[in-house]
């Protein structure tokens, strides 16, 4: 992977808690974020004693490399979204800038733990459709705003076997959001649910307490 291919954007336990309908039990399973990127998710559910891993491509690269990539991109970022401010609920974040304050504290909580992390295997090199990890590592693996969300970059081959890997090593797999770069919804969902049902797994969509982008308030729960 190359640096310069990245756009990280990172989101917080609070975020994470809304958009995956967490529980204290589920947060106590032990917890897989895949393609977690520089979210703080990991870093706070550490500060509560409980065991959180978070594995992506990006973890490669040093705390300075990343944190000069996520300089580099935010204004970019910052740009795109209100462009597109249409799309989205601008209810507890009320604009592009305070999104912007709000992402970069989750940015900056992620890089002032990622040393020490990265060190005690908080945060883990690797990513889809193949993750570094044993059967049955955690109790809940996670996904945020990769999986569905590049829909135009990714076949639903590469979906499927995703999900399947996060069964792998969790009891349950749970992705967030089910829609594209555009809006819309994924059109790799109908034939993910039907390949993944057909194979034996529990997979359904369930609405969430998190409505950021218009319509996203959907995710995936599957189970072995």
């Amino acid at each position: 992977m190359r640096l310069e291919s990245v756009v990280p954007w990172g989101r917080s336990l609070a975020e994470y808690t809304d958009m995956f309908a967490l529980s204290e039990e589920d947060l106590r399973s032990g917890v897989l974020d895949c393609a977690g990127g520089p979210a703080s998710f990991a870093a706070q559910i550490a500060e509560r004693g409980f065991d959180a891993v978070s594995c992506d491509p990006l973890y490669a690269f040093d705390v300075e490399r990343i944190a000069a990539r996520i300089a580099e991109t935010y204004d970019t970022v910052l740009a795109g979204v209100e462009a597109s401010r249409d799309r989205y609920c601008w209810g507890s974040i009320e604009s592009p800038a305070r999104l912007g304050d709000v992402r970069m504290a989750a940015m900056r909580a992620f890089l002032q733990d990622y040393p020490l992390g990265l060190r005690s295997g908080r945060y883990v090199a690797g990513g889809f459709p193949v993750l570094p990890f044993a059967a049955d590592r955690s109790g809940l693996a996670l996904s945020s705003h990769f999986l569905f969300t590049y829909s135009e970059h990714f076949s639903t081959e590469f979906h499927v076997a995703s999900v399947r890997e996060m069964c792998r090593v969790a009891r349950e797999a749970r992705i967030f959001p089910l829609l594209d770069l555009g809006g819309n919804q994924s059109l790799h969902l109908g034939p993910v649910l039907a390949e993944l049902r057909g194979l034996g797994y529990d997979a359904r969509t369930e609405r969430v307490p998190y409505e950021f982008q218009i319509g996203g308030n959907l995710m995936l729960r599957v189970r072995r």
